[in-house]
């Protein structure tokens, strides 16, 4: 009866190993689809939600079902995942936020419920995304087979930009109602590239995320095939930076890279990429256009400010009887017609200072512990920690860095790295340089706010707290 018994559980533990290794397989094919499906395939809508021109799309299935995949093989070890302190802190803001969007409902009623709750929804798989990442990769070669399907986003979304641009390939934008419905659109000489992504500063954000990983493999590879490959790759994605003409990316882009090249050091590589990148940028009159109106705009204002008035000397009695003699009105028929200088300003500067950034610290204003919340200050604040203040107030701003506080902490443990630069410490000094320019940019962009991005970019980070895990042996 005992060795029935023992060849029964045997036999069920056998089952259960070939179920956990299909689901392992499974896992890994899903991380990958997502890798490059969610950068690549256009944001078409699948189902469309009433009140808001923010749609469910066939990407988000997708999501869905590795999601599945990923608590299917966490429920054989529930404990260690809520063990986790990064796990913790984003249950922390998701609490936090879910309280802010009651709040925003029932209080201060500036969200609809469904809308609201379609918001926090979309949060939780952007994280979900995170925990997918960290559970993906077991061994150095998960993150190889990853980093393959990185390249293949690249190069594709590199042709399909030049397509849009020289060939006149439809443009899917999700920037407004309209285009957001699935319209094709057609590049216009002077506009921006947005290749496969919903924006041009989702695709320039996503380039500042690669772009460090990109470099660190080209300086460190040794086989001249792999070096000329990945060059290939920055070229192709240098192309798109450019043609997305955005400012605070090439900045971000600057200092992501010097970080990530200063990690492994590389220290005589920085001047060289710099200065090579700065030399190529300037070929590009679209791009030195946008800098140099930000340039005229600055030294305009300024010199408004600083305007050195010239006062004539006239007779102050004189002058004081003619300021308080009426004067007769004149016809304007009588007179030529006086024309109007044309006002000369940075249009996105512009609609951040006197809208959406106002807009953002009003909603703060209403209730600055738990914001207005998600969705009150419409889809666009140019700004996402001014977003954060104003739909999730205080508490939410405070408990969404608690979590990339606990993400730092995780990346400490690697730093310095070791001499030997081995695929996971040439990863994670990427990573470790990209968030530095992802949080640069945010300043001016809603970065995390962007689906292409966001999934991406948590799922990725996923991928760089699993290497510290592997190669520390640390639970965090």
């Amino acid at each position: 009866m005992q060795k029935l018994i023992e060849k029964f559980k045997t036999s069920i533990e056998e089952k259960l190993n070939k179920i956990s290794s299909t689901l392992e397989k499974a896992l890994k094919f899903g991380v990958a689809a997502i890798l490059i499906a969610i950068p690549l395939y256009p944001k078409f809508p699948f189902i469309n939600v009433p009140g808001t021109y923010v749609s469910i799309r066939i990407e988000d299935f997708l999501i869905l079902i590795v999601a599945v995949i990923w608590f299917l093989i966490t429920l054989r070890n529930p404990g260690s995942f809520l063990k986790s302190k990064i796990n913790q802190g984003i249950f922390i803001f998701l609490i936090v936020s879910l309280v802010s969007l009651l709040s925003a409902v029932f209080l201060t009623k500036t969200v609809v419920f469904h809308i609201g709750i379609l918001h926090w929804v979309r949060r939780l798989e952007y994280f979900t995304a995170f925990f997918i990442g960290v559970a993906s990769v077991k061994t150095e070669k998960d993150l190889a087979f990853y980093l393959k399907c990185v390249l293949i986003v690249v190069i594709i979304a590199g042709i399909y930009g030049m397509g849009q641009k020289y060939l006149y390939w439809p443009i899917i934008t999700t920037q407004n109602n309209e285009y957001s419905k699935g319209v094709a659109l057609r590049y216009t000489p002077g506009s921006h590239i947005p290749s496969t992504f919903a924006g041009h500063y989702d695709l320039a954000t996503y380039l500042v995320l690669v772009f460090p990983v990109l470099f660190s493999l080209f300086f460190t590879l040794k086989e001249k095939v792999k070096k000329v490959l990945i060059l290939f790759v920055i070229s192709s994605g240098f192309w798109l930076l450019i043609n997305a003409i955005s400012r605070i990316s090439v900045v971000s882009y600057f200092i992501g890279v010097s970080i990530a090249l200063f990690l492994i050091r590389k220290y005589k590589a920085i001047p060289i990429v710099i200065i090579v990148s700065i030399v190529i940028m300037l070929f590009s009159p679209d791009l030195v256009g946008r800098y140099s109106t930000v340039i005229q705009v600055t030294v305009k204002d300024f010199m408004k400010t600083n305007k050195i008035m010239y006062i004539k000397s006239v007779n102050i009695v004189q002058a004081a009887d003619e300021a308080s003699l009426p004067k007769r009105r004149e016809s304007s028929k009588n007179k030529e017609e006086v024309s109007v200088a044309p006002v000369f300003e940075d249009r996105s500067t512009s609609i951040r200072l006197n809208v959406e950034w106002p807009r953002a610290i009003r909603a703060f204003s209403k209730n600055p512990l738990l914001g207005t919340g998600f969705s009150s200050i419409t889809l666009a604040t140019d700004s996402h920690y001014l977003r954060l203040l104003g739909e999730l107030g205080i508490l939410g701003f405070l408990s969404f860095f608690i979590v990339f506080l606990r993400i730092a902490k995780a990346f400490l443990k690697a730093l310095p790295l070791s001499q030997n630069l081995d695929l996971g410490s040439v990863y994670l000094a990427g990573i470790i340089g990209a968030v530095p320019g992802i949080f640069l940019n945010a300043v001016f962009i809603d970065v995390f706010e962007a689906s292409k991005f966001a999934t991406s970019f948590w799922l990725l980070l996923g991928f760089a707290v699993a290497i510290v895990k592997i190669k520390y042996d640390e639970f965090f």
